[in-house]
């Protein structure tokens, strides 16, 4: 499953959620209008990420939406996943390719344009661009300005996803920027109704982004 689309990318974290309610905001949010979801499980074993990844992998499927797994080639290879992202301190993406082959999604981090090129030549999918605000979600947050995304969407030919404390009533910074998509976590995790949050999220993506 090599086509994907970027457009509203969400990111998972069950700190504050069961097994139940975890898979069911997933699921709402696939219903919204997630267009690919990337599973990110920093602390948990092994054994038990691949049996979720399994899980969320035949979700996911069922709404025609690819699933990646954040960081783990081991665990993108034995749950069969459609590929991984990788950020900085992570295997290498040229690694990552000759392990995974042609036909998996990797995505890559960059927070400059050298780094976006080097990234794209070593054969990134796409690029996670940012943080272009601060997030809960990692201890250390460096900041990526909106006028350096679109410097490097238009200095380079595989697609950006904006990554960085985004939500709806943020993302409006984005305009113009050339992004392909807008990565949340908390702005769909943390939602009492992930279903009507994920659809006006995505109307607006689509609207700031111009992706219609």
């Amino acid at each position: 499953m090599k086509d994907f689309d970027l457009s509203l990318y969400l990111v998972t974290n069950r700190d504050k959620l069961s097994n139940e309610e975890f898979f069911h905001v997933i699921e709402e949010s696939l219903k919204g209008g997630v267009s690919l979801v990337q599973l990110r499980e920093k602390d948990a074993p092994a054994r038990e990420v691949i049996k979720i990844a399994r899980k969320l992998k035949d979700l996911c499927h069922s709404y025609n939406v690819p699933l990646l797994v954040d960081d783990r080639v081991d665990i993108a290879l034995a749950a069969d996943l459609d590929g991984v992202h990788l950020g900085n301190e992570d295997m290498d993406v040229a690694d990552a390719r000759r392990i995974l082959g042609t036909d998996k999604i990797i995505g890559s981090t960059a927070k400059n344009l050298d780094w976006a090129i080097a990234e794209e030549k070593k054969g990134a999918d796409y690029l996670g661009v940012g943080a272009i605000f601060e997030t809960k979600t990692h201890v250390k947050t460096t900041r990526t300005s909106v006028e350096t995304l679109k410097e490097i969407n238009d200095n380079i030919k595989i697609p950006t996803v904006a990554i960085g404390g985004l939500n709806y009533d943020n993302i409006d910074i984005l305009k113009g920027s050339k992004a392909k998509g807008v990565s949340v976590v908390r702005a769909i995790m943390d939602s009492k109704d992930p279903y009507e949050d994920t659809e006006n999220l995505k109307e607006k993506i689509v609207d700031i982004l111009e992706l219609k």
